[in-house]
């Protein structure tokens, strides 16, 4: 009690001398005015305002710097300069202003009359300029049955093309267009150079002009590739069309487009994509060597001409046992070949002394086991003049004929 009650009597009992406790209140605020005076130099060595985190002193490294630490444990900075500029972009730089946008432009007849509509886009290479013309080559398919075609240039200006030719066989055509706007020109290669696994690149407008210019790569995965094609879709095959085959995505809008190699030359011209939900990665080019001198008779002549006999056909395997045997009566062990349904007066064939119901077997001694054997050894191996040695059966009997061959435009 009494320590409580002395403490109570210094607390709350009146002091006599105020001057004192002023004069010790004053020192006290003197000398805490010193105190934060003195420590704001501190602290703005320590950089506490504003917060800024960087370990071991390490620089911010950016699209063009790299760090690198040091044996000591220090990082140090370095400028990197990255260049991907490659044989791939060059070669694009190369030929990629030589492909083009096609639009075919069909009439139409509705309720209010006749009007024009697009028939589709597809691609096509400007591969010649000559005076105040340039060339480009492209589908059959992509300008088939169209009023009007035009041509999309690489940075969208839209010119009217003139069709000079167009040749169902090879699924080639030639385009005429005025030069004054035309600045590239693609070059062609040699696609017989071609091994399984070089790099391609095909260029093209896949599904429309949207896409124009698209790039893709791959590798040639195949040579001389045999893929039937049905011309006049009646589901039988009609010809076998000698293509390359590549991984390169081509996809619808593509056909026409240039497969460039590596040095930016044309070595195909994209044609068709099988499409099936089992297949992936198989993309088809017709190469350049076997499309140039049909791109050469289209642009002179707007026509191909092909070795003409003057028969209408028919596969063997086509045509029912009991007609093979009792109509055409061929030997039991004779099953293929290609039976002649018809000819035509003073034709090459009646000249040489074929007729209805004879089955051709063999032309130059190579065998020919249908109808499209039989047009590719017409088409690619004879021309207009030529003579051919022909093989074939009537009633039974083996028989040979010498046939000259004349001309057609197909």
């Amino acid at each position: 009690m009494g320590y409580y009650d002395q403490d109570y009597q210094s607390r709350y009992k009146p002091q006599k001398n105020r001057k004192g406790g002023f004069w010790a209140s004053l020192a006290g605020a003197v000398i805490g005015a010193l105190l934060v005076i003195f420590s704001i130099p501190l602290l703005s060595n320590l950089d506490v305002l504003p917060y800024k985190i960087e370990p071991k002193n390490q620089t911010a490294v950016t699209d063009e710097d790299h760090a690198e630490e040091n044996e000591e444990g220090n990082t140090t900075k370095k400028n990197v300069s990255i260049d991907v500029y490659s044989q791939i972009t060059e070669a694009v730089d190369k030929a990629g202003d030589a492909v083009v946008g096609i639009t075919n432009i069909q009439e139409s007849t509705s309720f209010w009359g006749q009007s024009q509509e697009s028939g589709g886009t597809g691609s096509g290479v400007v591969y010649k300029k000559e005076g105040d013309k340039a060339y480009i080559v492209t589908n059959h398919h992509v300008v088939a049955e169209a009023s009007e075609l035009e041509v999309s240039l690489i940075d969208g200006t839209k010119i009217p093309a003139k069709l000079l030719g167009s040749d169902i066989w090879t699924d080639l055509a030639v385009l005429e267009v005025p030069a004054d706007q035309i600045n590239v020109v693609a070059e062609f290669g040699n696609s017989d150079n071609l091994k399984p696994g070089e790099p391609v690149i095909a260029i093209g407008n896949p599904l429309g002009l949207t896409f124009s210019g698209s790039v893709t790569q791959g590798i040639i995965s195949g040579l001389e590739r045999a893929i039937p094609v049905d011309i006049n879709q009646d589901g039988t095959p009609d010809w076998q069309a000698e293509v390359l085959q590549t991984d390169a995505a081509i996809n619808p809008g593509n056909s026409g487009g240039a497969l460039i190699n590596i040095d930016g030359q044309v070595v195909g011209i994209n044609s068709m994509k099988i499409a099936q939900s089992a297949v992936e990665g198989i993309g088809l080019s017709i190469p350049i060597n076997y499309a140039a001198p049909i791109i050469e008779d289209l642009e002179k002549t707007g026509e191909v001409q092909r070795p003409f006999m003057g028969v209408e056909l028919a596969s063997v395997n086509e045509i029912s046992s009991y007609h093979q045997q009792n109509t055409l009566k061929l030997p039991k062990d004779v099953n293929y070949g290609v039976a002649i349904r018809g000819v035509q007066p003073n034709s090459p064939a009646a000249q040489a002394g074929l007729k209805e119901y004879d089955v051709i077997i063999e032309m130059d001694g190579e065998e020919i086991r249908d109808v499209v054997d039989l047009r590719k050894h017409l088409y690619n191996k004879k021309k207009v003049g030529d003579e051919m040695q022909i093989k074939y059966y009537r009633n039974g009997q083996s028989e040979e004929t010498t046939m000259k061959l004349g001309g057609e435009t197909l």
